[in-house]
């Protein structure tokens, strides 16, 4: 990291920045094009590994790159905030954000795709509790998870 100084290095700090935001963009790659898709998720921490998880459509553009390469980064930001200066030159921009790269696993079964849209529902929701969610709706969605392999964590924050 170029700027050492808004590095953060503290796992807590960037657990807390990935716990308070409610987007994640991934960035994909087709045929040397990036392809970057904003999706809610939830997250686990277990045995100083992080894992995101996603859901969406069984099918389309996304889908399709994932099943032919499932490696892929993401970038997630919040508490932004413009600093107005005297001059254009002069103004800044407040953030916190966690950019990292991983693999993208499809979930398999029943109880990982149940697993999985529970940490959606307790990351958007705030709520840590259980949902029950029913064969059709099961089988409406498809559920993946990022088994991140390393991510960072940076921020500038003005007095």
């Amino acid at each position: 990291m170029r700027r050492k100084n808004r590095e953060i290095v503290d796992i807590n700090e960037k657990l807390e920045i990935i716990a308070k935001c409610k987007v994640c963009r991934i960035g994909l790659s087709e045929n040397n094009y990036p392809y970057i898709v904003p999706l809610n998720y939830g997250f686990s921490y277990n045995d100083e590994k992080l894992t995101l998880y996603f859901h969406g459509a069984k099918e389309g553009k996304k889908m399709d790159i994932i099943q032919k390469n499932n490696n892929a980064c993401f970038e997630i930001d919040c508490d932004t905030r413009l600093i107005e200066g005297e001059n254009p030159c002069g103004y800044s921009f407040e953030f916190k954000s966690i950019i990292g790269f991983g693999k993208i696993i499809l979930s398999e079964t029943k109880d990982e795709k149940i697993n999985g849209l529970n940490y959606l529902m307790k990351q958007q929701t705030g709520e840590d509790k259980k949902y029950d969610f029913n064969e059709n709706e099961l089988n409406s969605v498809v559920v993946f998870k990022m088994v991140v392999e390393e991510f960072t964590g940076k921020q500038k924050v003005i007095g």
